[in-house]
């Protein structure tokens, strides 16, 4: 009868523990969920016409130079720049669908059009190279138009 009672005893506190650690596991789960939702990058600025930017040279050079530092940067230029180098090194991790759509089209027209420009967000936003291993192959193929 005496192992009767430790075994039940033990069946109790092993359950115990197994709900317990339950619990424990879906606090981590919707902690990682929160915390998934609150890194995101602002989706404030997703309407923005990229098109006319990148085809309008007066304003793609206002970007090109709020980004690297020589000038004046507006609101959305200026949390462009903020999140860049993160949204590089993370491959756009925090980035909305329509950022990263975006971030693709962006990156694309530099490359093809603005070499220059490429190298320079290269020295600025990816000094170890990571970036550049990572996603330049087959960048040699495009030259500064």
């Amino acid at each position: 009868m005496y192992k009767a009672n430790v075994s039940f005893i033990c069946a109790i506190a092993a359950f115990i523990l197994f709900i317990d650690h339950q619990k424990t596991i879906g606090a981590v789960a919707v902690e990682r969920v929160k915390r998934a939702d609150g890194e995101k990058y602002t989706t404030k600025y997703d309407n923005i016409d990229i098109d006319r930017i990148l085809t309008n040279e007066r304003l793609f050079k206002n970007y090109k130079n709020c980004i690297l530092d020589k000038g004046k940067c507006t609101p959305d230029g200026q949390e462009l720049k903020k999140h860049l180098g993160d949204a590089l090194a993370t491959e756009c991790m925090k980035c909305s669908e329509i950022q990263k759509k975006n971030a693709g089209k962006i990156l694309s027209f530099i490359l093809q059009n603005h070499r220059d420009f490429w190298n320079q967000l290269l020295e600025k936003y990816d000094k170890e190279g990571n970036f550049r291993r990572k996603y330049e192959d087959g960048a040699d193929d495009y030259e500064d138009k």
